[in-house]
């Protein structure tokens, strides 16, 4: 069944605890890393049903850091489908409990293929964005996807220092 931006989002939350830190209380990057991979296939699994993994993961750049305490909110949304794969967007802000102060911590675009038990991608249903947001996201991801296929092939050309 073919799905829609109604149903495409998601919104989690976590409060960051010293487990999470490194010694100057600074939220380490790999767990807010691991964190956007969690959201993204929440997203991922809910429009294929079945079972997805992660294929790529587009730049991911700190803007701000987050500290023990801090309440970290991962947005994700749906933003493309092609035949067996998705993109989801992860916007990651973090909530400063005792003042409320909200910043923007990061955000990432994620590329999941659904697979079947055998690990062979399969298709997904399509997604149709409603809403202006959506439609913008809808362009921008399609722009993205021909830009990493034109590196794909710019990288896979490329014999590299390592290849004599």
């Amino acid at each position: 069944m073919p799905q829609n931006s109604s149903d495409c989002g998601v919104v989690i939350s976590h409060v960051m605890m010293p487990s999470h830190a490194n010694p100057a209380g600074n939220i380490n990057g790999g767990v807010i890393m691991q964190l956007i991979d969690d959201a993204a296939f929440v997203i991922a699994s809910r429009h294929a049903r079945r079972n997805v993994v992660t294929a790529s993961i587009d730049r991911i750049d700190f803007h701000n850091p987050v500290h023990v305490g801090d309440l970290l909110l991962l947005k994700a949304s749906l933003n493309l489908t092609h035949r067996s794969s998705m993109e989801i967007g992860v916007r990651v802000e973090g909530e400063e409990m005792r003042s409320g102060h909200i910043r923007h911590i990061a955000s990432a675009y994620l590329t999941f293929v659904a697979v079947n038990r055998h690990g062979q991608p399969v298709p997904v249903p399509p997604y149709h964005p409603e809403g202006t947001e959506a439609m913008r996201r809808h362009r921008e991801a399609a722009q993205r996807r021909r830009h990493r296929l034109e590196s794909r092939s710019a990288f896979r050309a490329d014999p590299g220092p390592f290849q004599g």
